[in-house]
């Protein structure tokens, strides 16, 4: 009797243990916080190649569709998703900007000459603030822009899902 218990006792919190284990094991723990900007940000930038300063007031016009994607060489994800972008910048209804994230200018120029470059416009941000006027949370980041609001946000690298989701939204 003494040693049915003592089983009872030991197994009881193994079983409980297991099914706590098996519950956080199936939960997603993929963290999306939440952006409560809608329309663009109006910011000031200096472009990556003539490095003149530009307003986005002269970036985005009302009735094009724009993707705003925030990338750094030095990111791993950034340098996956690189090819989804240049073969998206094929399409004409759209639009690819790149803001660079706290980058090297050597570093970034050398990212775009190996791997191509799918930006109609390249702005530098190198300490952040316009990620952060953007509700950025890191890179990569990506906005999908129409008539000056954001019409979506993807957070991380794009995937096939993502490119998918874009072309159905201009189409």
């Amino acid at each position: 009797m003494k040693s049915k218990i003592i089983s009872f006792l030991i197994i009881i919190p193994l079983i409980l243990v297991f099914i706590i284990f098996y519950k956080g094991l199936n939960k997603s723990n993929f963290y999306e916080p939440e952006s409560k900007i809608e329309n663009i940000p109006v910011f000031t930038a200096i472009t990556f190649f003539q490095k003149e300063k530009i307003n986005s007031q002269n970036i985005f016009d009302k009735d094009k569709f724009y993707l705003l994607n925030i990338w750094a060489s030095w990111c791993v994800p950034c340098k996956d998703e690189h090819p989804l972008l240049v073969n998206l910048s094929k399409n004409d209804k759209l639009e690819i900007i790149g803001l660079n994230y706290k980058d090297n200018f050597k570093n970034a120029e050398k990212f775009l000459n190996e791997l191509g470059n799918p930006y109609k416009k390249i702005l530098i941000d190198r300490d952040g603030t316009n990620a952060i006027e953007w509700g950025a949370f890191g890179v990569p980041e990506t906005f999908l822009v129409f008539e000056n609001k954001i019409v979506k946000k993807f957070i991380g690298p794009l995937n096939f899902k993502s490119i998918e989701e874009i072309e159905e939204i201009i189409k």
